[in-house]
C-alpha cells in the first residue's frame, strides 16, 4: 500500500546494458536490490538518467515491469513514462498501473520548443486519464520548463496529477512559488539535478529527491540527517559530495555507471547516448578523488544476483 505522501530518497535507475548494447534486466535488478538495501525510499525508472530515449517501446517495458517485480512493493516504484505523444504517454502509463507501479512521471512534451499551456494540459489530461494512481510532473529546463502557475493548474484541475519532480534553473524559487500556489492539492514536490540542491530543497518545502543510484547510501544517510532535524550532519556529509557532483554534471549517466562498476554492481559502463563525452585518464583520476572524500560513507555492498524478468 503506497504512503500517504512519497517522500525521501527516490533513487533514479540507470539502463544497464551487456556488452553489445542489449538491455541487461539481471543487472538493472541489482542496482535495484543494492538501492533498497542502501536505504532509498522509493525507485524511479526508466527517465533521462535511465537513458530512457535510446529505448524502444519494448524495452521500455521491459524496465517497467522488471522494476516492478524488483521492488515487489517493498517500498514506492514511480514508471517513467515521457512519450512522444498524450496517446504514447497515456499507452505506457495504463502498462505501468498494470504491472504495479505505485505512480507515473512524465515531463512536458519533448521535441519541440514553446509547447502551448494548452498542449502541455492536453498530453498531462491523456496521462490523467489513462491511471488512477499519482502522476509527477518532472519539469526539467530541456523543451519547454513550466511556470508555478501552469504546474498548480495542472495539479488542481486533473485528479491524479499530485506531484512535481522540479529541476529548471532557479528551481528552489519555482518550488516554492509552486507550493504557495497548489496548496493542499499538490501532495509534494521533488527535487532533481542529481540531489546538488538537496538542503536548500529541503528549507523551501521539498517531499524528497530523485538523484543518482550509485551512492543512495550516502543520500539517504543525508536526507535521513535531515529528517531527524540534524541539519549540521546532513551539511557536514552534503559538502563531501560537492566533488562528485561536479564529476556528474560534467558526465551525468557515465559517472553513475562507473561508480556503479567500482562498487561492484554492474560489469560495465555501456551506454547507448550517441556523441556523448568519454572520461580520459585525468577524468578518472578526479573521480577518484571525489570517491576518496566519500570514505567511510559507503555502507551497503554488492546484494546476491535476483532473477531477471523475460
Amino acid at each position: 500500500m503506497p504512503p500517504k505522501q512519497f517522500r525521501g530518497l527516490y533513487s533514479v535507475m540507470v539502463t544497464p546494458f551487456d556488452e553489445r548494447g542489449a538491455v541487461d534486466a539481471p543487472a538493472l535488478r541489482r542496482v535495484i536490490e543494492f538501492n533498497i538495501l542502501a536505504g532509498a525510499h522509493g525507485i524511479v525508472a526508466p527517465v533521462f538518467g535511465s537513458e530512457f530515449f535510446t529505448l524502444s517501446d519494448d524495452e521500455r517495458r521491459l524496465v517497467i515491469r522488471t522494476a516492478a517485480e524488483a521492488v515487489a512493493q517493498r517500498i514506492p516504484y514511480v514508471a517513467g513514462v515521457t512519450g512522444a505523444s498524450p496517446q504514447h504517454s497515456a499507452e505506457l502509463a495504463r502498462y505501468a498501473e498494470q504491472w504495479g507501479a505505485d505512480a507515473v512521471i512524465a515531463t512536458a512534451p519533448l521535441g519541440a520548443q514553446g509547447v502551448s499551456p494548452a498542449q502541455v494540459e492536453e498530453y498531462f489530461g491523456a496521462i490523467n486519464a489513462a491511471v488512477g494512481i499519482p502522476i509527477f510532473v518532472q519539469n526539467i529546463q530541456l523543451g519547454t520548463p513550466l511556470s508555478a502557475e501552469l504546474l498548480a493548474k495542472l495539479v488542481r484541475e486533473l485528479e491524479h496529477v499530485k506531484y512535481v519532480k522540479e529541476e529548471t534553473l532557479q528551481a528552489g524559487h519555482v518550488m516554492e512559488a509552486f507550493l504557495k500556489l497548489a496548496g493542499d492539492v499538490c501532495l509534494g514536490v521533488m527535487g532533481g539535478s542529481g540531489g546538488g540542491y538537496l538542503l536548500e530543497e529541503y528549507r523551501r518545502g521539498s517531499c524528497g529527491t530523485m538523484p543518482g543510484p550509485h551512492i543512495p547510501d550516502v543520500h539517504a544517510a543525508i536526507w535521513n540527517a535531515l529528517e531527524a532535524g540534524d541539519e549540521k550532519k546532513a551539511r557536514s556529509i552534503f559538502h563531501r559530495t560537492l566533488p562528485l557532483h561536479q564529476r556528474e554534471r560534467l558526465y551525468g549517466v557515465a559517472v553513475y555507471k562507473e561508480v556503479l562498476l567500482r562498487r561492484g554492481i554492474i560489469s560495465n559502463t555501456y551506454m547507448r547516448v550517441p556523441g556523448r563525452r568519454v572520461m580520459d585518464a585525468v577524468d578518472q583520476q578526479e573521480l577518484d578523488a571525489a570517491l576518496a572524500v566519500l570514505d567511510g560513507l559507503f555502507t551497503c555492498h554488492p546484494p546476491e544476483p535476483r532473477e531477471s524478468v523475460k
